[in-house]
């Protein structure tokens, strides 16, 4: 199960860097981004998932000498957690850097957006 999370995860990962260096809309380019966020924190979930094992909660039902070979690593999902924050947060300020990239000039495609080009 967790090979084929990684395989979706890098399928998502290369389907975003596609869309992203194929696309000249803004907005089809962010999308890519996004889909690619969600592809790179799929493959971080399923790297640190181990069959078997349960959620690293401690009570009386679990011995804390048990806890190591019986507890799944919470590392990798509090990356996730935190990537997925700020993903969010880098989402938003792309969209508004491309609306006022609209706003200012009436289109989305890069094409038409060469002023600061070299």
């Amino acid at each position: 199960m967790a090979y084929m999370a990684m395989a979706t995860g890098f399928l998502l990962i290369l389907i975003g860097f596609y869309g992203a260096l194929t696309q000249r809309n803004l907005l089809r380019m962010i999308v890519a981004f996004t889909v690619a966020d969600a592809g790179v924190n799929l493959v971080i979930i399923a790297v640190g998932y181990m069959s078997g094992r349960t959620a690293p909660i401690l009570d009386n039902t679990l011995q804390a000498t048990d806890a190591v070979a019986r507890i799944i690593d919470p590392v990798p999902q509090a990356l996730v957690l935190t990537a997925i924050v700020i993903g969010v947060g880098v989402t938003a300020m792309m969209l508004a850097y491309a609306y006022k990239l609209y706003e200012k000039r009436r289109t989305l495609d890069i094409a038409q957006l060469t002023e600061l080009k070299w």
